[in-house]
């Protein structure tokens, strides 16, 4: 669990679903839900670009279908992890950012190197999804790849961040 539970949702519930507010908090105060929330956002986000960029874009400049599924890989992996640094910052570890008024997402430098560090501490499950996608794509249709080698990367990711990028502050930190 968490250190403190979420007071609110990240998104605010139609009318016809706020009986399961109660509920998603509960389920919300374990913070690798949260983290598998966003990530599931990434996973759309993701998703999205590879398809646009592999279909749509990347076709009128690019011949090969290996080399366009490469870029449109670097892309999505990339536009996904910006998705997902945002959101982890302002919701799955906020209550470790939370420094009163100030905003958890700021154009400054502790948030460039807060950036700088999540996508540091996410190489290795970018390296992971990258490779499966690649390889597993030879083998069954390349949104189904991806999809799988983003769901085996996703674990050494929370791990990395938890520990190193979004870590709790020591009194040795704050000193």
């Amino acid at each position: 669990m968490s250190e403190l539970p979420p007071s609110v949702l990240p998104v605010r519930l139609p009318v016809w679903l706020a009986w399961s507010e109660p509920v998603l908090l509960r389920l919300f105060a374990w913070r690798y839900f949260r983290f598998a929330t966003v990530g599931a956002s990434g996973t759309v986000v993701n998703i999205a670009v590879l398809y646009a960029m592999q279909e749509w874009v990347l076709p009128v400049v690019i011949a090969s279908s290996d080399l366009r599924l490469s870029v449109a890989l670097v892309a999505a992996i990339a536009v996904a992890t910006v998705n997902n640094f945002a959101w982890n910052s302002l919701w799955t570890w906020a209550d470790r950012l939370h420094a009163g008024d100030t905003p958890r997402l700021r154009t400054d430098a502790a948030t460039g190197k807060r950036l700088f560090k999540y996508t540091l501490s996410c190489w290795l499950g970018m390296f992971i999804q990258y490779s499966l996608t690649l390889l597993l794509a030879a083998y069954m249709y390349y949104l189904v790849a991806n999809v799988l080698s983003i769901l085996l990367a996703s674990v050494s990711n929370f791990l990395a961040n938890d520990k190193w990028t979004f870590r709790k502050k020591s009194a040795d930190d704050q000193a």
